[in-house]
């Protein structure tokens, strides 16, 4: 997934690096190997939510809207990607099944990642429903929750459970 590659990239320099153009933050994603053009830079900005905020000398950086940053502090961080056994996209939502009496602490860290293409999830005792915004199309959610959790489809395709999201995906391997 390189785009999700790329998000995370931009959201780790964005927050330990003062990034004061597009054109620096494109060169120090050069320097980590990911290529990308202007224009896809200035829209993954905007799906990141990342503003530009006063640099205290008169110029202007990129920041991350409170929320958005990976960094949550010395908070303690779970690894919940383990529990996730299946992911299904259904009529515009995801459904994620976990093991049972886990869907709810993976739901809360949904919520809280404060990622503005999820409006929001609801969570039973294995099964979490994730409900994007309006216009958010379904590889948007699963790159926000690769992004939650990094490693998320692989462990869930390890399961043997991801469920094809595009019909590309689908004829490939009907095709089979």
């Amino acid at each position: 997934m390189q785009k999700t590659k790329r998000l995370i990239a931009i959201e780790k320099i964005i927050a330990e690096e003062s990034i004061t153009s597009q054109e620096s933050l494109l060169k120090k994603l050069k320097g980590k190997g990911i290529t990308c053009t202007q224009a896809t830079l200035s829209r993954n900005l905007r799906q990141l939510g990342v503003s530009r905020l006063p640099d205290g000398s008169g110029g202007y950086k990129y920041a991350l809207v409170d929320g958005q940053s990976k960094e949550t502090g010395p908070g303690i961080r779970l690894n919940v990607v383990p529990v996730i056994r299946e992911i299904v996209d259904a009529k515009g939502l995801v459904l994620i099944k976990t093991i049972p009496g886990n869907a709810s602490a993976t739901a809360y860290y949904i919520d809280n990642a404060a990622r503005w293409e999820i409006a929001g999830t609801i969570a039973g005792d294995d099964t979490i429903l994730v409900i994007p915004r309006d216009r958010i199309t379904l590889n948007q959610v699963h790159t926000c929750l690769e992004m939650i959790f990094p490693g998320i489809h692989r462990q869930a395709g390890s399961q043997g459970k991801v469920i094809p999201k595009t019909k590309k995906q689908i004829n490939s391997k009907s095709n089979k």
